[in-house]
């Protein structure tokens, strides 16, 4: 899928020497796309002799012999093997081939795109097993999870997987076919840390699986009685490394404090005195590069490092994350966790870990991206090395990826009326097959700015936004990346003012598909969500013999919510259910569970499932909001009289706030700063 939209450098006629666009692009597709995705295979990939693009919907063939390329218009030969339709089974018929029917596919690659043979799916699994992370819990969670999911882990006969787990020393684990029980190796000398034995730390799952199961129901009371609490994660991480160099793979970390011994301990750079001040933000970058020369180390080897943060107490996660950033990982962040005290991130982490396991992954990847004549590509987003100005180094891939790109238009347009975008993604699947998944965008040029306002993509425009904004903060400020959303806005409707509108209001006038583009900065600057209101049943949609509610989607402001009423807020990664005072009380029998107000607990995190109507029906339509999502939120529900509700009102973003303005206010002042 890929998501395109014009940045608001294109709006404003004094950038025109220096003229951006960008795009988004998801290596993911539903259940249904995916099946009906073609697959190729053909001794002969066709591409273009001069720029390597690879034959698309948005070529022309000039004759049966010849076509000509979308992106350098370079005239190519058309080989004899195109000539045959392996769908049609006829011949002669170049352009009825499936490369050139859809714009996104799949080709099985040849020996010609493979360094060495595809390697076979490699887990490596790297446990902080501290005083802190036992008291945790999350060790309960973790082993009971990966148990739960083993038989589901994406890979085949060949797959390997393997345990680290570290304190002040590092421990390893032989799992040797035929043992009658897990082997526990330690290595103490974290200075000069070393693999004690090269065989069996890494062993084939389908051989090694019922010492796999033991070692994992055994860990969680192997350390429960442990006094240590420093924190070895650099050494840990380092012998990792040499453990996965040989095939590469994919290595997840949990860790629940601030590294303290060895490589890449840290220390704590917060003044608990100045939590609420501006002055501790100016951490936002890495303490020491440590990480990040791991990461690129692990990058070069095909090793993607997964971080999972599970923490009630500060650890240095502009440090930290280097890991995954660099190795084209991912990072979870789970604050204040405990698998008692807060069930809510429990029950998150124990989801997002059933997601994690057993979602779809390739290795060894890289990343082309090729665009038009005339385009250049400016600036990459996202997590990767880039290995040269258009070429992105991903040793792990999966559905989950997203990665930004803007680009730059360095030669006039004038000339064609289309540009097209090309992205290839070369990977090593779980099953060990090497593919190429091929997008190809192709977007009308136009010669009135009036055209690139009407196309523009509001939510694709405010996650670039958010992510230039999160690397202006780590460069120069958080405040500097806070003028620069604003700033964007003003830029943007002072172009629109200028040069999109025939109208010279006094007020501010936006174009149609921007017409929410102050709210959504306004909700960057602040916190997200979407307010729904609870209704009578009759209010439904009908998909699939089910019946969805369709309550009314309201503004975020405490104007909207009343004692009467329930509300439900969606804030992406955590979901809220307010219930007022005089909530009635049908509603919190049916869909809660109690007989009133009164008995709702304080601290209660899911919707039972009740064999009424109204609580089906408002479990439909929460899985309904969740079911193009691919991690699931927290939940809360809030009782008008409890002290929770002050997070729920932090997210209604058009309220007034004691550092912030409200929406009325904002847009006096994006009009002030429009004035100047």
């Amino acid at each position: 899928i890929i998501i395109c939209s014009p940045s608001l450098h294109l709006f404003d006629p004094k950038y025109s020497k220096n003229r951006n666009i960008f795009f988004f692009i998801y290596f993911c597709a539903s259940k249904l796309s995916l099946q009906q995705l073609p697959v190729i295979t053909s001794n002969t990939i066709v591409r273009c002799r001069s720029c390597r693009t690879y034959i698309n919907p948005f070529v022309s063939f000039l004759d049966q012999r010849r076509w000509k390329c979308n992106l350098c218009y370079r005239v190519n030969d058309v080989p004899d093997e195109f000539m045959y339709n392996p769908v049609t089974r006829s011949y002669g018929e170049p352009h009825k081939r499936p490369e050139v029917q859809n714009s996104t596919v799949e080709f099985i690659a040849s020996s010609d795109y493979m360094l060495r043979p595809p390697q076979p799916a490699v887990y490596l699994f790297v446990l902080d097993v501290s005083h802190n992370a036992v008291e945790s819990g999350y060790l309960n969670v973790f082993c009971q999870s990966l148990l739960d999911n083993l038989e589901k882990l994406p890979g085949d006969t060949r797959t390997r997987i393997g345990f680290v787990t570290f304190d002040s020393t590092v421990h390893f684990y032989n799992l040797q076919e035929g043992l009658s029980q897990p082997q526990m190796l330690v290595v103490s000398d974290i200075d000069d840390v070393f693999i004690p034995t090269h065989d069996n730390l890494l062993v084939n799952l389908k051989e090694s699986k019922e010492l796999v199961k033991d070692l994992l129901n055994a860990l969680p009371g192997m350390f429960t009685h442990t006094r240590e609490t420093q924190s070895a994660l650099g050494p840990a991480l380092q012998v990792a490394y040499k453990l996965m160099c040989p095939t590469g793979g994919r290595v997840s970390v949990f860790q629940t404090q601030l590294p303290t011994l060895g490589a890449g301990l840290l220390q704590s750079r917060e003044d608990p005195n100045l939590r609420s001040s501006t002055k501790n933000v100016q951490h936002l970058g890495p303490a020491t590069d440590f990480y990040k020369k791991l990461a690129l180390d692990c990058s070069g080897q095909q090793i993607g490092v997964d971080l999972f943060l599970l923490s009630s107490q500060y650890s240095d996660l502009a440090s930290l994350a280097c890991v995954s950033k660099y190795s084209a990982g991912s990072v979870f962040y789970y604050p204040s966790f405990h698998h008692v005290h807060n069930t809510v991130q429990s029950q998150k982490f124990q989801k997002d870990l059933q997601r994690y396991l057993t979602r779809k992954i390739g290795f060894e990847a890289v990343m082309r991206i090729r665009c038009t004549k005339g385009l250049s590509i400016h600036t990459f987003h996202g997590n990767f090395f880039v290995r040269s100005t258009d070429l992105l180094s991903l040793a792990n891939v999966n559905p989950d990826s997203g990665f930004a790109v803007q680009m730059s238009i360095e030669e006039s347009l004038a000339d064609t009326s289309l540009a097209c975008f090309q992205a290839a993604l070369l990977y090593t699947s779980s099953k060990g097959k090497r593919r190429i998944r091929v997008h190809t965008l192709c977007l009308p040029v136009v010669s009135q700015l009036s055209g690139v306002f009407a196309g523009a993509d509001i939510q694709a425009i405010t996650c670039l936004l958010a992510n230039m904004a999160i690397d202006r903060s780590i460069c120069s400020s958080l405040s500097d990346a806070r003028d620069a959303l604003v700033n964007a806005v003003v830029d943007c409707l002072m172009a629109y003012r200028a040069n999109g509108s025939n109208i010279q209001p006094s007020g501010l006038i936006t174009p149609a598909a921007l017409r929410l583009f102050p709210l959504y900065v306004l909700a960057l600057l602040k916190q997200v969500g979407a307010l729904y209101a609870y209704t009578p049943p009759e209010a439904a949609l009908h998909l699939n013999d089910s019946v969805i509610p369709q309550p009314p989607l309201l503004q975020l402001t405490a104007e909207k919510l009343t004692r009467e009423g329930a509300f439900l807020m969606d804030c992406g990664s955590v979901m809220f259910l307010w219930v007022g005072k005089c909530c009635n009380e049908t509603f919190i029998r049916d869909v809660l569970g109690y007989p009133n107000y009164a008995s709702l607990p304080s601290n209660m995190t899911e919707i039972p499932e009740l064999q009424t109507m109204y609580s089906e029906r408002t479990r439909a339509f929460i899985s309904w909001l969740l079911e193009s999502r691919t991690f699931h939120p927290a939940f809360h529900v809030v009782k008008d009289d409890t002290s929770a509700k002050t997070s729920f009102f932090q997210h209604l973003v058009e309220d007034r706030t004691e550092s912030a303005f409200s929406y009325y206010e904002f847009l006096l002042h994006i009009q002030q700063q429009m004035s100047k």
